[in-house]
């Protein structure tokens, strides 16, 4: 007997509903991923005289940066023809729609007006939360499977999966692609704890991801393209340039990594607002179905049985681009 062969996808993608809003699989890997950031950040905030208050400030900061990020790119790159007409929805997480790159710019940006606001060294902290970020991006993936989104080429693989809104067994690319980010994970733990040249583990984080899912995106199925080639592969050289050239700046700079003193650290429990928002922020991602948009309870509701149209989930007209998950 075979314990390998071609699967059926037919998980259910809510975990459960609350007074009507469903939460989803999906959503989990995002507060999952920013809770894990909010714990290394705390595991080592001396490193760069991070107070309790910056810590929970940071991870804010992320988590809004990586979730307004996402959709921007969503929005602007994927789903503009849909939105254009629909401006309203544009807030509407709990409808789907989120696009990978637009997870990483906007953890950037987030970072850069932390280290702005507060005068901590930029590439120090990206650096720091290089490995985080890879897990984040890595668990997200795991959510998109779940999700039954993003779909391989048809193949007759013995790992070949039916996906619920697919014709024929497809390679199940997401999952490459979430393996692939977790195990960049330890290269970068290993660079990391070296007290390499500041930029180097950043760098060496955007060139991995992007350059190493060059070759697991060869076996997805775009539906958008820019100058003849899937947007998707467009994004993943221009990262994966960008990645290179900060490396190349790191070795410029001639000087190995240096942290700041270790003093002024507080040891004050009393985060006021802060871990309420931080909280409320992981329940939130919990409503975000999909990473793209979506009429819910037409596209889920043989697989969860009692999802109908509400006021929460509308009946839409897709976007002509969703009908085949892109990020």
């Amino acid at each position: 007997m075979s314990f390998i062969g071609p699967y059926t996808h037919n998980i259910d993608p809510i975990i459960g509903t609350i007074f009507g809003v469903h939460l989803w699989w999906y959503g989990l890997s995002y507060a999952l991923g920013f809770f894990n950031a909010l714990n290394f950040i705390k595991k080592r905030r001396s490193k760069l005289s991070l107070s309790q208050a910056q810590v929970y400030d940071l991870s804010i900061l992320i988590a809004a940066g990586v979730l307004i990020g996402g959709r921007a790119v969503e929005v602007a790159f994927y789903e503009w023809p849909f939105y254009s007409e629909n401006l309203a929805l544009v807030p509407a997480l709990w409808l789907g729609g989120m696009a990978s790159h637009g997870l990483l710019t906007g953890g950037l940006v987030s970072v850069w007006i932390f280290c702005t606001i507060s005068g901590k060294p930029f590439l120090a902290m990206t650096d720091m939360l290089a490995a985080p970020a890879s897990f984040i991006l890595g668990v997200g993936r795991i959510g998109n499977f779940i999700d039954g989104q993003i779909l391989g080429s048809v193949t007759h693989v013995p790992w070949a999966v039916k996906f619920p809104d697919a014709e024929g067994f497809r390679h199940p690319v997401v999952l490459y692609d979430g393996i692939k980010n977790l195990l960049i994970i330890p290269a970068l733990l290993f660079v990391f704890r070296r007290g390499p040249r500041p930029g180097l583990v950043t760098g060496l984080f955007l060139f991995l991801y992007s350059f190493l899912r060059i070759p697991v995106d060869v076996f997805r199925e775009y539906p958008t393209s820019l100058l003849g080639v899937a947007t998707g592969q467009e994004l993943n050289i221009a990262f994966s340039t960008i990645g290179l050239f900060i490396i190349i700046y790191s070795y410029r700079r001639g000087s190995s990594s240096s942290t700041e003193a270790q003093t002024g650290i507080d040891s004050t429990l009393d985060l006021g607002w802060r871990k309420p928002l931080f909280i409320s922020i992981l329940f939130f991602c919990l409503i975000i179905p999909s990473d793209w948009t979506q009429d819910v309870p037409a596209r889920y509701g043989h697989r969860h049985a009692g999802l109908v149209h509400s006021m929460l989930y509308p009946k839409v007209a897709e976007p002509t681009t969703a009908e085949i998950p892109n990020q």
